[in-house]
Parts: C-alpha cells; structure tokens; sequence
C-alpha cells in the first residue's frame, strides 16, 4: 500500500518565515496600514507549540493549508480579476474582452450561449431565438478564432465555462493556438468540463453520466500530458449552491465529485500526481460573511487530507486546493438594483479574506440583462478598491486564530465530511446522482431556505423588507435580434464551404475512439481543424452513448 506523503511543516513563526515565506517574492517592499503602520506578514498564537494550532491551521503555503495555498497570498500575488462575458456574436463579446482589458481585468471568463451550452449549432431549429443571448455563440473553430482575435493565448489566461460540450471547446481552443503556433504547454487558464455537478444542480447535459464523466476525464489526461499549465476542470460548486443548497452541502458534494473524477483517473492508469496539482475549484460566495470565509479554509483543509491520507499523493502540489469564486448571483435583486452592488462587495471582501486565487464579481444588472459596460467596470472596481484601498492584503489570512472563524471552519469540515462519508457508502458520486441523493437535500434546503424567506425570518433588502412603490430603473443591455440571424447564416454558409468529404471522415474517427473508449482529444482537435463543428460532435456523443433524461422527470 502506497504510504503517506511527507509534508513539509515547520514548528515556529521564525522557522516559517526562514524557510518558507522568505524564499517568495512580494509585490512591495513594505506593506502599511493607512495610517502608516507597518504590517507583519502573518499573526500566529503567542504558544506557536500548540498541537492543535500546527494540525488544524498551521502556516499559509503549508499542509494542511488552512491559511492559504501560497505563503505569501497576495503579498506576494493579487488574485486574478475575472469577469464573466459574452453575449452576441464571437465579434461582440471580443470587443468586451479587449474594453475588460483595458481597464484592468487580468484573465478572461467566457460565458457560452445555451446552444453552445446544450451542444447544438447556431443554425439548429432548436436553437433558434437563443443564439448570443445569454452568452457567446461558438459552433465552429472560425468562430474562435473571432472570439481571441488579437488576443494572445499565451500571455492572458483564459476560462471557459461550459460542460456537456467541452471537449469540442476544448478541441478548437487548442486547434486554435495550433494555428498560430503556440506551443499547448504555454496555454494558461481553466475550461470548466464538470459534468457532475450538472446532474445535480444545473442541467445542462448530454449523454448519461459515466460517458460524460469518461469524456471529462478525457481532457484532464490530455492536458496532463499535452497542455501541462492548462486547468482542466473547475469542480464547481457554484451552481449547487445557486440551486439552494447550504453553504455544507456545497462544500461536500463539490469535494464529492472531485473525489468521482480522481477515482476515474486513477482507474485508467493515471498517477495521481501527474494531475491532481492541475484539479481547480469554483466556489459561491453568498451572503453570510463568515460562513462563507470559513467554508473555503474548511474546503483547503478537506481536500489537503483526502489527497494525502485516502489518495497517496507524494507531491504537495496536490494536495493544494485552488479555487476560482464568484459573488452570488443568486443573491442579486430585481428591486432596487443598485443595492446589488453593496452585496457584490461583501462578498467580494469574503472571498479575498478567505483566500481564493481568482475571482469574479456580478454586475447590479444581471437580474434585468447581461450586464451594461458601465456595470461591468463597476463591478470589476470593487475587485480593485478592495486590493488597493481595504489594506485587508498587508498581512496573509487576516482572520486567521478568531475563535468564531476557526469554529466555524471546524464545525462545516465536520458536517461536509459526513456527506461526503454518506456518498461514499452509496457507492460514490455517480451512483447517489442515479440515487437522486444530492438532488432530494438541495431540493430540501431550497425549500426551508425559502419558508424563513416567506416568513421574514430571513431579510432581503427591497424584496421583502425596506421596500420601495416605485420600481429604480436603471439601463440595460439590449442585444440585437439580427445578430443571431447573421450568425446562423454564417454557420450554414460555413458548413457549404468546408470540406465535407474529410470532415466524414473525421466524424467517423471520433465515432470509433469513442466506442473503443480511446481518448477523444487527439481525434477533436484534427475534427475542428478541418471544420466538424461543435454541434456535429455533440451529435456523435448522442448517438454512440445515448440521451440522457432526468430520472425525475421520468
């Protein structure tokens, strides 16, 4: 049996700070307070010997990473500021890219349209009325390259949130830096490829779950191997959380799924280390401050001792949970927009001071519309002014030995573990999901969640309490309805010029490295290449493996 991993740990602040903290480089060479007080690094306890100090909390950069994954957090590295875009056409949410930019985004988020999201091209029947609208429409690599025009893939980092059809997005990003001659290895970003966490909360999907999770693990063994920077896959449980579950339950079934996808690498031969330090984790921040701080230290502390203790991971890179947040859309109101903001900045500050590598902010509009350019700066404001104007990032996990914090952390590692003990006795994800398990407790929280609401024991500002007889107005997003016309027929005059015969030819090379249950990605990214579109490899996958239903709706 393969043993557990040594883990570096030191005993003192000073022995830290020599052989961790001092070796990483900061942003700044002095960190003040605004009132011109020098900043330390980090607080520690005055008896640093304290047993349950160096087990449960111990050191930022340091097993189990209660504190933070790096040493130094963003003393000696911001956060990277994400903001969610695309709407239109590839041309459109291009323009937005380079106006985010420009203003001081430092990576770039893609949001895809449903039939991109579904798997279908611009030009299917079922598409029509949807493409552009809640995202950016990509059906074919021309399109992509639209989308990253005069942006350079290797020098941005890129994520891209979409799932049932990732593969195909996956296979014309990399076709595309192939193109220009970019070696995949310099690719930086995250495709978001969670196809578990669809069956549970969000629904979007394709094929049954163990084909889709085979198709998932496809591209983490092909990045693992091929584009070694690139994340790929963002164990997602932000959209649970979104569907009503509990801060607990978001936390264990996202560690749950995380578990599925290292299992079935494990099982095709895998090493454990040759692609868990590239697993990446998305998180909701909701409302309740605390709550919220201590699931992501909970969350950094679960899966450092899964890695360690039930997987066997040598290097420490693995066992580090890095993680991606986004502010609680669910939590934005259609009344009183405006107040959208001061929640978004709450939450935002809730997730920088529970350590989170990247992070993106709502815009006061997205209950009304995609977002407008000017609520989209706001938002991405509030993700400055808290780096540069909060002075929270003078010293690493602030928050760090609060009696309240800790207790709290300790009290959602306890209650997330016994979910996740509980799937594991059902014989792991993929059964509770054909159980219907995770389903049946979101569905409850949901329901509780909404009788406090009923009955005012929860408080929504401008909703149920501090209400206002006349509705704010303020400006939304209008998309063109002829957009969506021109983008249909320019994928079917795509299609008409491509070349066919070989674009069969690669339909059926797929079809067949799917039924011999090879890997899908070489064969993808010669299909894009030569113009199978991303609805086409969408019909494969329903052919060969089937249409999933819910079981629920059955």
């Amino acid at each position: 049996m393969s043993k557990k991993a040594k883990v570096h740990k030191t005993k003192s602040f000073s022995e830290w700070h020599k052989a961790t903290y001092a070796l990483q480089k900061e942003r700044k060479t002095s960190y003040e307070s605004i009132s011109f007080r020098e900043q330390d690094p980090l607080t520690v306890p005055k008896d640093e010997s304290d047993a349950s100090y160096q087990e449960k909390i111990g050191y930022p950069g340091e097993y189990p990473y209660t504190r933070g994954v790096h040493a130094t957090m963003y003393r000696g590295r911001l956060w990277t500021m994400r903001q969610f875009a695309g709407f239109g056409s590839p041309e459109d949410t291009n323009e937005r890219f380079k106006y985010l930019l420009e203003h001081g985004q430092t990576g770039l988020s893609t949001a895809f349209d449903m039939p991109s999201l579904m798997g279908y091209d611009a030009d299917h029947a079922l598409s029509r009325g949807e493409v552009g609208r809640e995202g950016v429409n990509v059906s074919t690599l021309e399109d992509m390259e639209r989308l990253f025009a005069g942006i350079s893939l290797d020098k941005v980092t890129v994520s891209m949130t979409i799932n049932c059809s990732a593969t195909a997005i996956m296979a014309m990003y990399f076709a595309m830096a192939k193109k220009r001659g970019i070696d995949l290895n310099l690719l930086g970003g995250t495709i978001q490829n969670d196809i578990l966490k669809e069956f549970i909360a969000q629904k979007e999907w394709i094929c049954p779950p163990e084909p889709a999770v085979r198709l998932n693990c496809d591209v983490i063994e092909f990045c693992a191997n091929h584009a070694k920077r690139f994340h790929p896959v963002s164990i997602s449980g932000y959209h649970i959380r979104e569907a009503g579950s509990t801060a607990v339950q978001e936390l264990a079934f996202t560690i749950a799924d995380g578990i599925a996808y290292v299992e079935h690498c494990l099982d095709r031969g895998m090493n454990i280390d040759d692609f868990a330090p590239r697993l990446s984790f998305f998180f909701d921040i909701h409302n309740d401050f605390f709550e919220e701080i201590a699931k992501l230290r909970a969350a950094r502390r679960i899966w450092a001792k899964l890695m360690r203790e039930r997987f066997f991971a040598q290097n420490e890179r693995s066992m580090k949970l890095r993680t991606h947040a986004q502010t609680a859309g669910v939590s934005l109101t259609a009344q009183q927009p405006v107040n959208n903001v001061a929640r978004v900045a709450i939450q935002a500050l809730a997730a920088v001071l529970g350590g989170v590598q990247s992070l993106h902010t709502n815009s006061m509009d997205e209950t009304l519309s995609l977002p407008t350019e000017e609520a989209v700066k706001v938002a991405l404001r509030t993700q400055q002014i808290i780096a540069e104007e909060t002075g929270v990032l003078n010293t690493v996990d602030p928050l760090g030995g609060s009696y309240y914090v800790e207790k709290l952390t300790d009290e959602i590692e306890s209650e997330a573990m016994e979910y996740i003990n509980k799937i594991d006795e059902l014989g792991g994800m993929l059964k509770a999901v054909d159980l219907g398990f995770p389903q049946k407790e979101i569905a409850e929280a949901a329901y509780e969640f909404q009788k406090r609401v009923d009955k005012k024991d929860y408080v929504t500002v401008g909703v149920n309490g501090y209400t206002d007889e006349i509705d704010q107005e303020i400006p939304t997003l209008h998309i063109d309805y002829d957009s969506e016309q021109k983008q249909i027929e320019r994928v079917k005059k795509f299609k008409k010029n491509r070349d066919n015969k070989q674009c069969k030819i690669e339909i059926e090379k797929i079809k067949i490295a799917c039924k011999e249950k090879k890997n899908v990605m070489p064969y993808l990214i010669d299909a894009v290449t030569v113009g199978v579109t991303l609805g086409e490899i969408s019909d494969i996958y329903r052919e060969v493996f089937g249409v999933y239903t819910d079981p629920g709706l059955v």
